[in-house]
């Protein structure tokens, strides 16, 4: 599902206009699809109940004038308070009108006593009063409106914001300080970028899409740069499970994770690639550790590595396992691995070029390897790096130029930082474009870890995830996440498919977790069992 700025949409409606779809006929689907989603708000009948919509000047107040209307044929004591002026024509206001829908001014109530007084009888309040064109905070008349709504005790609760709360910036996700929160926000045609950027995520409550009747296909439509991550997009990208399959047919994951200090991200890590449907997974750890996790998990193959003296992987495992690589279709490597000269000079061996824009030992990627030139890994093949990977990777130089495989890269913001030098600050003010512009420069999939995560491929639509759980906000959680995409990768997902499926697939095992346990009490563990439910 396409997420879109203020520009964007505008520029869908009237490429909807010249289409034949006229600019009334999407306000009469708007207003008519708020009405239906306040009548299932109010359980499926609205007869008697009193509903107030708050309308303001411009099409969000026209859209919520139709939505009155209906409710009022519908039965409902529908109640109209024009926060601003509408124009003295105005066709939506004089049907609201005929079909008996109560109509005030603010002009007639200085005070706002009677807004008070409306506020506290309303079964619903819908805010209809600005949408995409509001760019700056609010001030006089609309924000002792919008204050007497955050007053009007626990508003938030059956608050129905139009298309965008009145407020909230439509792409920067800013909030004015006079909203409260709303219960629902109903985006019309396409969520805005702003209801998922905080703090206007926050501020949006649940967010529900509304089909208006804009044309498929239209050019300006297939141009808009950022996605919804959706049940239907997963679905649709997962690898098939046939029913003559063998484990040969899933792929083999390669896990590199763990140390002495970090025992439990390997074991995650491995477990979660596992349970993500790889056919076979090899989890290659320190001597020390491999016992550890070998008596918890039966499932993984393992591989013990030399370690140093502080029981973490030896850079002369990459010589070891270059003899192995072959037989594996993906690597995730760094999860729990820790931060160390020894770890950097192993990631570079690994999976580098001797050179920026060298070429590695030999011909096929199978026989490079096997020559002992760099990469140990075979060139191509999928390679996933998390954590101290991440951090040990910032300390390779030119480590983009001499890139020789597909990379998937999932940082949270304290290591994307690391890795570009950037504030965590200036990084987390936009989300997205950072994930976008880093996965240019690197040729990688950034995989932006956080509330409502970020996946980001060069030349491809940014993938934007509508989930923020703090139950997720918990050690371990992201190898969980590693182990899933790894298990994608070695089932043959493209990349940004495995990124995109394996951040959905997380969220939900979180979701699941914390209603299960709540959010406080959720361990990463408790993930594993219920990937893919």
């Amino acid at each position: 599902m396409k997420v879109v700025t203020a520009a964007e949409m505008a520029a869908i409606e009237q490429a909807a206009e010249r289409a034949g779809v006229a600019t009334d006929a999407l306000m009469e689907n708007a207003g008519l699809a708020v009405a239906q989603l306040a009548r299932e708000l109010l359980g499926g009948a609205v007869a008697g109940k009193r509903i107030l919509t708050l309308v303001g000047p411009g099409n969000n107040g026209a859209d919520g004038l139709v939505a009155a209307r209906h409710l009022r044929r519908w039965g409902a004591e529908s109640v109209c308070y024009l926060a601003a002026g509408r124009p003295a024509a105005d066709p939506k206001l004089r049907r609201a009108r005929d079909y008996g829908a109560a109509v005030y001014r603010i002009e007639d109530d200085p005070g706002l006593h009677l807004l008070e007084r409306l506020l506290s009888q309303a079964e619903l309040v819908i805010d209809a009063v600005l949408g995409t064109g509001a760019s700056r905070p609010l001030s006089g008349a609309l924000r002792e409106v919008m204050l007497r709504v955050s007053s009007a005790g626990q508003s938030g609760r059956r608050l129905l914001a139009l298309d965008l709360p009145t407020g909230l910036n439509a792409d920067s996700g800013a909030v004015d300080s006079a909203y409260p929160s709303a219960a629902v926000t109903a985006a019309l045609g396409y969520p805005k970028a702003g209801l998922l950027r905080f703090p206007g995520a926050g501020y949006a409550g649940r967010l529900r899409v509304l089909d208006i009747g804009i044309p498929p296909g239209l050019p300006e439509e297939a141009a808009v740069g950022l996605e919804l991550l959706t049940p239907e997009w997963v679905a649709q990208r997962l690898p098939p499970r046939p029913p003559e399959a063998h484990k040969g047919t899933f792929g083999h994951a390669l896990i590199i994770a763990g140390s002495r200090r970090y025992v439990g991200a390997a074991y995650l890590a491995a477990q979660a690639a596992v349970r993500s449907g790889a056919g076979l997974t090899t989890l290659a750890s320190p001597q020390s550790v491999y016992p550890i996790i070998a008596a918890r998990s039966a499932e993984a193959i393992h591989r013990p590595l030399p370690e140093d003296a502080e029981g973490r992987i030896a850079t002369g495992a990459a010589e070891l396992l270059r003899r192995e690589s072959g037989r594996f279709s993906a690597l995730a490597v760094g999860c729990g691995m820790g931060r160390y000269a020894g770890g950097a000079a192993l990631l570079e061996k690994l999976l580098f070029s001797a050179e920026p824009g060298g070429d590695t030992a030999g011909g096929g990627a199978d026989d490079a390897a096997a020559a002992g030139g760099w990469p140990a890994f075979p060139a191509g093949r999928p390679v996933l790096i998390d954590a101290d990977g991440l951090n040990n990777l910032s300390q390779i130089a030119n480590w983009p130029e001499r890139a020789r495989h597909p990379l998937v890269l999932t940082p949270h913001p304290g290591e994307m930082s690391t890795l570009t030098g950037r504030p965590v600050g200036e990084i987390q003010a936009d989300r997205v474009a950072a994930a976008r512009h880093w996965a240019g420069r690197w040729n990688a999939v950034v995989l932006l870890k956080g509330a409502h995560s970020v996946i980001a491929a060069p030349g491809e639509p940014t993938l934007l995830l509508p989930a923020a759980n703090p139950a997720l906000a918990t050690g371990g959680t992201g190898d969980v996440l590693s182990g899933i995409i790894a298990g994608l990768l070695a089932q043959g997902l493209p990349p940004r498919a495995a990124a995109g499926c394996g951040t959905w697939l997380h969220a939900a095992a979180g979701a699941q977790a914390a209603a299960q346990r709540g959010a406080a009490a959720t361990a990463a563990s408790d993930l594993l069992d219920l990937i893919g439910n």
